[in-house]
């Protein structure tokens, strides 16, 4: 029997904030992406936080009612809290307080599958729980019962420094294996630049689809078709970063990322320990930003997606937007608007017409020549075969003359053979 999802309660302040409702929408998503579920959502209007409690002090006291008469013992918050208005709302409700932060963070730790994705969420977690020490509620216990002299609380304080060292000690360590991995990953990138392979990365919000469109590719154009990557529909379904390599018809090769998804206030060390898993996407020569076309709020997305890329230090990169879950909506797919495609990832066309802009914005530098190979040189001719688009073969009594689509800066290497 599966188990059932964890009953919680999601509160959230509203700091004339013109997103709010959606932001409050999205930690739903989030609870339920963490198996849990929203029995009661309190919300307050502020102009600012209660820097003691978060909330003001009857929404604490009405929080502290809900635990009792509902069967939550977990608050969650769509904000991230400091360390103090964790602990003032957990002893003021007697419940478990769980921040914005800290789900992404559970979320991440239940999904990392690779060893750098899992290291890269241990950083995070790591970093997060630094400035969170304090003494579990069985030593607070016992320095009160002691009399909370001197000497009991410089013992809590001792463990507290002990726990701070040894976490300061695995974010070194983990700090170095990320090293590691980083120079395994660039010795990678190195050799796709030399052996001049070009590079996708599908990027965007969480659960626009990314996945389902790259195992379209996959399953069309993969040299392994059996590579599919997992699909859900649920935030933050994967998130390692897959790369597949890609062959078209015609012979035009390229590798396609499929990067962690986005998702609005992404917390920074997040953002900061991904970073070079995102890295695929600010090395690619051509972005594809996967959007929800049926979700109201894709403005918002998109505005979060370019803000990420900016913390990550994406560069301006050519890119094409892709309006995806058309078939959700009232709109004619597929169809094209200079570089924004509207497509429906389970439409065959709709792929076809993906293809075509990633084929006319990735090869643009691809020029059609004429070669008259003779035939005592039979491997140039299939090199043209095994490599490049052959349009058409013509054996005459001097050699075999191709007419041959291929990257612009090739032809030199070949220019000997060239018909005048």
């Amino acid at each position: 029997m599966e188990n059932l999802p964890t009953p919680v309660i999601t509160i959230g302040l509203n700091l004339n904030n013109r997103n709010f409702d959606y932001s409050m929408e999205e930690l739903n998503n989030l609870i339920i992406a963490n198996h849990m579920e929203s029995v009661e959502t309190v919300t307050q209007k502020l102009d600012h936080p209660d820097s003691g409690s978060y909330f003001g002090k009857g929404k604490v006291e009405f929080l502290a009612q809900l635990i009792e008469t509902t069967e939550a013992e977990t608050i969650v918050v769509n904000d991230e809290l400091s360390p103090s208005q964790i602990r003032n709302l957990e002893n003021q409700t007697k419940a478990t307080v769980i921040d914005r932060t800290g789900l992404i963070l559970e979320i991440f730790a239940n999904r990392a599958q690779t060893r750098e994705a899992k290291l890269q969420v241990q950083m995070a977690k790591l970093k997060y729980q630094l400035p969170r020490l304090r003494t579990s509620a069985s030593q607070r216990l016992d320095q009160q019962s002691a009399g909370g002299g001197l000497a009991n609380r410089g013992s809590g304080e001792t463990k507290i420094e002990l726990n701070r060292r040894t976490i300061e000690h695995q974010i070194n360590h983990v700090r170095n294996e990320l090293k590691e991995i980083d120079r395994s990953l660039e010795t990678q990138s190195k050799q796709r630049l030399a052996n001049e392979i070009k590079t996708v990365a599908l990027i965007g919000y969480t659960n626009a689809g990314k996945s389902t469109i790259m195992n379209k590719l996959v399953s069309q154009f993969g040299k392994n078709e059996a590579k599919q990557v997992f699909v859900k529909n649920m935030l933050f379904a994967t998130l390692d970063t897959n790369v597949r390599d890609i062959r078209l018809p015609d012979n035009k090769q390229f590798l396609l990322s499929d990067t962690v998804g986005f998702v609005s206030e992404l917390p920074h060390s997040l953002v900061q320990a991904f970073k070079s898993t995102l890295a695929e996407a600010a090395n690619a020569d051509l972005l594809i930003q996967v959007v929800d076309y049926s979700d109201p709020n894709q403005e918002l997305m998109m505005e979060t997606t370019a803000k990420t890329l900016k913390e990550i230090g994406v560069p301006d990169l050519p890119m094409i937007k892709v309006f995806n879950k058309a078939d959700l909506t009232d709109s004619q797919f597929p169809s094209r608007e200079g570089d924004n495609l509207i497509i429906s990832a389970q439409d065959e066309s709709s792929i076809a017409s993906l293809v075509d802009v990633i084929r006319e914005k990735l090869f643009a530098n691809y020029v059609t020549q004429t070669f008259l190979i003779p035939f005592a040189k039979g491997e140039i001719v299939n090199t043209f075969n095994n490599k490049y688009d052959v349009q058409a073969t013509t054996y005459t009594g001097e050699g075999t003359q191709l007419v041959v689509n291929l990257p612009e800066n090739e032809v030199a290497r070949y220019e000997n053979y060239l018909e005048k």
